[in-house]
């Protein structure tokens, strides 16, 4: 296992508000998740059903075997696109995705600029789940997270940043320590796990199955978009000036 817990700062010249808004905005959010509790969890994930027939699901949808939970939405159903960002399923959901939002979004921001930088994210989401809504379009199945977005920023971080140092705690077994790798090796090793993890889905087709997972397509979508929009977002600067964080 590899789990990334810092990068190399160097010349990093503003301080990256937007993440920091957005974290926030995730922390509280998931308060009132756990606040609120399922109802409102269900309300304001994306349901691809939803976004594709346009009709808000309000009563369990039905499928063999069982049921999948509904909530009535926000009106129109389309704004869920945008709500599901900020939503998450747990605590280690949040927490990895923040981490890794925290670790790579700063030199992106710095690069693109705050609002630059804000369009980025939010075209990442909903390119991300339209990914997810292209292999299963009729699933009622409600998906949430702001992978998707966090998915191009490491991207577009893979791009203009693949020499930069990536501090990584490796995990093997109950052996673990701390190793520096490039991002270009960290950011590469992510995205072969999300292909290969999507292609091992494909063939779970069952309705238990279809129950709840990680939406891989999302992922994958949301991590090319960033490496393609990074080359219409990305600033060149002239000069450059180095300085470490502590």
């Amino acid at each position: 296992m590899l789990i990334p817990i810092g990068d190399d700062n160097q010349g990093r010249l503003t301080t990256p508000v937007i993440v920091y808004t957005i974290i926030a905005i995730n922390i509280v959010v998931f308060l009132m998740q756990i606040a609120l509790g399922d109802a409102f969890t269900l309300a304001y994930a994306t349901v691809p059903y939803e976004i594709t027939t346009g009709e808000d699901l309000v009563r369990p949808f039905k499928i063999p075997g069982g049921e999948i939970p509904q909530a009535p939405g926000p009106v129109p159903i389309y704004l869920t696109i945008f709500t599901s960002m900020f939503m998450h399923g747990g605590f280690l959901h949040i927490g990895g995705n923040m981490l890794y939002l925290w670790i790579f979004g700063d030199n992106i921001e710095d690069n693109f600029g705050h609002t630059r930088f804000l369009i980025f994210y939010f075209v990442c989401g909903v390119i991300a789940t339209f990914s997810q809504i292209l292999i299963d379009p009729t699933s009622p199945i409600p998906t949430l997270g702001a992978s998707g977005a966090i998915a191009g920023v490491l991207g577009a971080y893979m791009v203009m940043f693949p020499h930069n140092r990536v501090r990584n705690i490796v995990i093997l077994i109950y052996i673990w320590t701390i190793v520096e790798l490039p991002a270009l090796v960290v950011l590469g090793f992510w995205i072969v796990i999300q292909f290969f993890s999507q292609v091992a889905s494909i063939s779970e087709h069952t309705a238990q199955s279809r129950g709840g997972g990680v939406a891989y397509m999302a992922h994958i979508g949301g991590f090319v978009a960033g490496v393609v929009l990074s080359f219409l977002f990305r600033r060149k600067r002239k000069t450059q000036h180095y300085y470490y964080d502590e």
